[in-house]
Parts: structure tokens; C-alpha cells; sequence
């Protein structure tokens, strides 16, 4: 049997050669900076011990630990609200009511929650914010005809006063919530 040899001309192996030093010299010029973004988080760890950063060392991933944005740490998060917690904590409250209803895979739901969490610092002792998971809690959900995630829900006094469907942005829901207040 007999083996095949592929040999390249000079002028291609000079080429090959003068764009991967080019390459190699581009990179090291512009210096980008290590992206650490996620980390692992290994499954006995907790958010607040330290993590390792993926990009140091990729290999770890297949350790069992959790790939996570250390970015969601700086997030406030708005209470959850559940079946069993509806009534006490979104009905029965003196004060206004603002309800999110969303899902993890929502990609609006996702652009929507920092104006939520805004809206939770900004109104701080005038209004209440929650969110309901629509897969965890679908009776609620199916309660109050929600059809489309995100929705924003106003309640006070136990009722429902507005609802907002959609991305909207905050001017829209600050709007919304002022006539309540």
C-alpha cells in the first residue's frame, strides 16, 4: 500500500506562515482582557465562598460544579411568590401590590427583571413587589388570565387594578404605578 504525501508550494507555506505570525501579533498588541464573567461554583460551596474563574482552567467543568454569572450576585432579588404565600402576601396587603409574572427560560421576562428590581428599591415603603414563577405556581397564573409572560400586575386591596403585558419599559410601569400610590 502505498502513502500519500501533500506537499504545499512554497509560496502557500510562506503565506501560512506570515498569517499565523500575523495572527500571534495581533493578539499579543491588542491584549484583551481575560473575560470572568462565569464561574463554577463546585456543589458543596456556597455563593459567598470564593469560585474559580472557567477561563483559567476549562478543564474543571466536568467536576460536578455549576457554571453561574457572578453578575447575579449584585442583584437585589424581588420575593417569590407561591400558592401557599398568595394570599397572605399579595391580597391581604395594606399597601399596593406589583406582581411580575415570568418564567427562567422568558428571554423578555430576563430584560424586564432589573426595572423590576429598580422599581422594588425606588418605591421602598410605598409599594410591594413579587414574582411569580408561572412553571412553579401555574394556578395563579391561570387564576388571573395570564396568557403572555412577562405581566405586570397592580393590585390593592386585594384586587386587580392594572396589568402590563410585555417588555415595556420603566417610564411605562412607573406611569402605572403612580396612579395607585
Amino acid at each position: 500500500m502505498a502513502s500519500a504525501t501533500i506537499t504545499f508550494s512554497p509560496i502557500t507555506a510562506a503565506i501560512s506562515a506570515a498569517s499565523s505570525s500575523l495572527v500571534s501579533d495581533r493578539r499579543i498588541s491588542v491584549g484583551l482582557p481575560e473575560f470572568r464573567g462565569l464561574k463554577i461554583k463546585p456543589r458543596s460551596a456556597s455563593l459567598t465562598h470564593l469560585s474559580r474563574s472557567v477561563s483559567r482552567d476549562p478543564r474543571r467543568l466536568d467536576r460536578g460544579g455549576r457554571v453561574f454569572c457572578e453578575a447575579q450576585k449584585t442583584v437585589v432579588d424581588v420575593p417569590s411568590v407561591k400558592d401557599d404565600t398568595w394570599q397572605s402576601l399579595v391580597l391581604d396587603c395594606e399597601m399596593p401590590v406589583l406582581v411580575e409574572f415570568w418564567a427562567p427560560w422568558c428571554g423578555p421576562c430576563r430584560m424586564i427583571d432589573p426595572i423590576i428590581d429598580e422599581l422594588s428599591k425606588q418605591y421602598v415603603g410605598k409599594l410591594k413587589c413579587y414574582k411569580v414563577n408561572t412553571d412553579e405556581s401555574p394556578n395563579i397564573a391561570t387564576r388571573y388570565g395570564i396568557r403572555s409572560i412577562p405581566t405586570v400586575m397592580i393590585f390593592k386591596s386585594g384586587e386587580k387594578k392594572d396589568a402590563v403585558i410585555g417588555a415595556v419599559p420603566k417610564s411605562t410601569l412607573t406611569s402605572c404605578i403612580e396612579k395607585f400610590l
